[in-house]
C-alpha cells in the first residue's frame, strides 16, 4: 500500500522520463494553496533549465500525461510551469479505506532499514536526574519508537555515568561515615553482602557532601582520586560497592523514566567496558595513532580541511586515568564486537553542547578501524530554558530535579482536570491515571514539537492546557472520537463503506495521507517535530470535519456509516502517531 503522494510522484516521474528527463523532477507534494489544488509538482522549471526548453510547455505535457490516470481528477499547468493536481473522490475513498484496514494506519516501512543503537539518557550514578535529562529521554525514546515502527532493528542503551570521580567521592565519604564496613577490609575475600549498605537517599547525601569538601581541600580530593584509581585497578571491595551504587541508582532512575513512559533495552555503563580499555589502547599504539604528550596519551584527530581547532582525543590522562573519550570508544568497540546483529549505525542523543566531544570520538573510532565515522551520528538538541531565556532553574537558582518536574506536571494536570467536566463515575484511581497521562502528554509533546536543535521556554501552564498545540489537546481529540464512536455503537450504528464527497471529508483524507511521509521525514532527519506537526494537523482536520458535517447524527445511513468509518480511521492513525510520541490515550476523560 502506498500513499497518494507516492503514486502521483511515480506517475509524474514517469512522464518526465518519457520526455527524456530525469525522474526526480516528478516529485509531488501537498499544495501550498489547497483552495486551488490538492497536490503540486514544481519540477518543470528545473527540468526546463537543464534541458534548455520552455517550462510551461513541459508542465503542460506532464499535466496531460497525468490526466490519463484514473486517480487524477484534474491536472493543469499554471504560472511558469507549476503543475496543480486534484485527485478524485474515488481515489480518496480508496485511500481512507486502506488506512482504516492497515495495521500501521497508512505508514510505509523504510526501504533502508538498519540495525541501530540509540544511546540516550546518560544519567549518572548517585546523581539525581535534572530537567536537562528530559530532552535526551523523550527525544531518544521517541526515535526508538519511530525507527522500530518503520522496520529498523533498534537497541537502546542509557549509558550510565558510573566510572568517574563521583565514584571515588562516594567510596571515601562512605568510609568516613562507616569505616567498619566489610568493603573497606582489604583482607576480606568475599562473598560480599547482597543487600546494599546505602539507599538512594544516602547516595543523594554522600556525593554532594564529598564534592563540597573536595572543592576546598585538595587532600580530600586526592583521596577520592586515589579511590577511583583503586576501583579501576580492580579492588574487590570497591567493585562490590560500585555494583551496589549502580543497583540502587538504577532502581531510582527507572521510576523517573517510567513516569515519562521511557524505557531502555540496556542499562550498561562506563564500568562495563573497563576491561576493554587496555586492549583498545594497544590497538591505537599498534596503529601508530597514540603518542605521549605531557604525560598523557593522545590521538590527533585534526584534519587539514578543519576550519576550527580540533583538539586531540585523550586516551589516558597524566595520572594514567581514563575519561569520556576512552570509555565512549570502548563502548563502540563493545557494541561492534558483542551485539548481534552487529550495529550498522549508532545515534547519540545528547545535548548539542557536546558536539565537539562526539566529533572527536567519531573520528578516532574510524581511525582505529572500529566503525566508519559516517555511521555514527550525534543527535544534538537545545536547552530547556526559563522565561529569562537561560537554562531552566528553580526559584532558588538551583537545577530542577526531573522527579520534581514530573511531580509539578502531575499536580498541574490534576488541577486542570479538577476544573473539567469529568465523568461523574470516574473514581480516584482512574482520575489519577488520567492525570498522569495528561502530565506525560504535556511534557513530551511540549519538548518534541520543537525543532530538536532549538531551545524552548518551559511553561507548564501552557503545556498542560487542553487548548492549542499541546499534548493534552491531542489526547482529548482522540478521546472525543472514542466517545463519538461509543455513542454511535450504543445507538446501533457503526462504520461502513467510505464514500468521500464533501470538501471537509476530502481535506481529512488528504491529512490522513500525509502520515507516511511525516514518519519517513522524521526518521530521515531525526526530527520528531515533523510527526508532531502531522498529528496536530490531523486533529485540526478532524475538528473541521466534525464542525462541518453531522456524523453519528447523519440521517442518511450510508453517509453516517461512511463518516463513522472516517472517524475510526482518524482515531486509528492518531493513536498510532501519539504512541510513537510516547503518549497513551485513555478511554475517557
Amino acid at each position: 500500500m502506498t500513499s497518494l503522494i507516492r503514486d502521483l510522484t511515480a506517475a509524474a516521474s514517469a512522464a518526465f522520463e518519457a520526455m527524456g528527463m530525469e525522474a526526480h523532477w516528478g516529485q509531488v507534494r501537498r499544495s501550498d494553496k489547497p483552495e486551488l489544488a490538492d497536490f503540486q509538482c514544481n519540477g518543470a522549471m528545473g527540468a526546463a533549465k537543464s534541458a534548455g526548453k520552455n517550462p510551461r510547455e513541459i508542465g503542460a505535457a506532464v499535466a496531460d500525461a497525468l490526466k490519463a490516470y484514473p486517480m487524477v481528477l484534474s491536472a493543469e499547468a499554471a504560472g511558469p510551469g507549476f503543475i496543480n493536481i486534484r485527485v478524485s473522490d474515488a481515489a480518496l475513498s480508496a485511500r481512507a479505506t486502506d488506512i482504516l484496514a492497515d495495521a500501521k494506519a497508512g505508514a510505509e516501512p523504510a526501504s533502508d532499514a538498519h540495525v541501530t543503537v540509540i544511546d540516550f539518557g546518560g544519567p549518572n550514578v548517585a546523581k539525581p536526574m535534572h530537567v536537562g535529562h528530559l530532552r535526551s529521554a523523550v527525544i531518544g525514546d521517541t526515535l526508538q519508537r519511530l525507527l522500530r515502527f518503520l522496520g529498523d532493528t533498534v537497541t537502546s542503551d542509557t549509558h550510565l555515568g558510573d566510572w568517574g570521580l563521583q565514584m571515588g567521592h562516594l567510596v571515601t565519604e562512605l568510609y568516613d561515615e562507616q569505616p567498619d564496613l566489610i568493603y573497606f577490609d582489604e583482607s576480606f575475600t568475599g562473598p560480599y553482602p547482597d543487600v546494599p549498605p546505602v539507599t538512594i537517599e544516602d547516595l543523594g547525601r554522600l556525593y554532594p557532601a564529598a564534592s563540597a569538601k573536595a572543592k576546598d581541600d585538595p587532600a580530600r580530593n586526592q583521596r577520592s582520586q586515589n579511590a577511583v584509581a583503586e576501583l579501576q585497578a580492580g579492588r574487590a571491595g570497591y567493585r562490590a560497592l560500585l555494583k551496589h551504587f549502580i543497583d540502587v541508582s538504577v532502581a531510582a532512575l527507572k521510576v523517573d523514566y517510567a513516569f515519562l513512559n521511557v524505557s531502555f533495552d540496556l542499562w550498561k555503563g562506563e564500568s562495563d567496558v573497563d576491561h576493554l580499555i587496555p586492549g583498545l589502547i594497544e590497538q591505537f599504539r599498534k596503529a601508530g595513532l597514540a603518542e605521549e604528550s605531557d604525560g598523557a596519551l593522545i590521538v590527533h584527530v585534526a584534519r587539514e580541511s578543519d576550519k576550527k581547532e580540533m583538539p586531540p582525543v585523550m586516551l589516558l590522562n597524566s595520572r594514567g586515568g581514563t575519561g569520556y573519550h576512552t570509555t565512549d570508544l570502548a563502548t563502540i568497540e563493545d557494541r561492534m564486537a558483542h551485539m548481534h546483529p552487529t550495529p550498522e549505525r549508532m545515534l547519540y542523543v545528547v545535548d548539542q553542547r557536546q558536539a565537539l566531544h562526539f566529533e572527536q570520538v567519531f573520528r578516532a573510532a574510524e581511525l582505529v578501524g572500529l566503525i566508519d565515522e559516517g555511521h555514527l551520528e550525534h543527535i544534538g538538541f537545545g536547552t530547556v530554558n526559563g522565561p529569562d531565556g537561560k537554562p531552566f532553574k528553580t526559584r532558588e537558582g538551583g537545577v530542577l530535579r526531573l522527579a520534581d518536574l514530573n511531580a509539578m506536571a502531575f499536580e498541574e494536570a490534576e488541577r486542570k482536570l479538577g476544573a473539567a467536566n469529568l465523568p461523574e463515575d470516574m473514581g480516584p484511581q482512574e482520575r489519577a491515571n488520567v492525570a498522569r497521562l495528561v502530565a506525560v502528554a504535556a511534557l513530551r509533546f511540549a519538548d518534541l514539537q520543537n525543532t530538536r536543535t532549538t531551545n524552548y521556554v518551559f511553561d507548564l501552564d501552557r503545556f498542560t492546557s487542553f487548548e492549542g498545540k499541546t499534548g493534552p489537546y491531542l489526547m482529548y481529540a482522540a478521546v472525543r472520537i472514542k466517545s463519538l464512536l461509543r455513542r454511535a455503537q450504543a445507538d446501533g450504528n457503526g462504520p461502513g463503506a467510505i464514500a468521500v464527497g464533501h470538501d471537509a471529508e476530502r481535506a481529512l483524507v488528504l491529512a490522513l495521507d500525509g502520515f507516511g511521509a511525516a514518519l519517513l521525514g522524521a526518521r530521515e532527519k531525526r526530527m520528531p517535530h515533523i510527526l508532531c506537526e502531522h498529528v496536530f494537523g490531523l486533529s485540526q482536520a478532524f475538528s473541521a470535519f466534525y464542525g462541518a458535517l453531522p456524523i453519528a447524527n447523519e440521517a442518511d445511513p450510508a453517509l453516517r456509516a461512511s463518516r463513522l468509518a472516517l472517524a475510526t480511521a482518524v482515531l486509528h492513525q492518531l493513536e498510532a502517531g501519539l504512541r510513537i510520541l510516547g503518549i497513551d490515550v485513555p478511554e475517557r476523560m
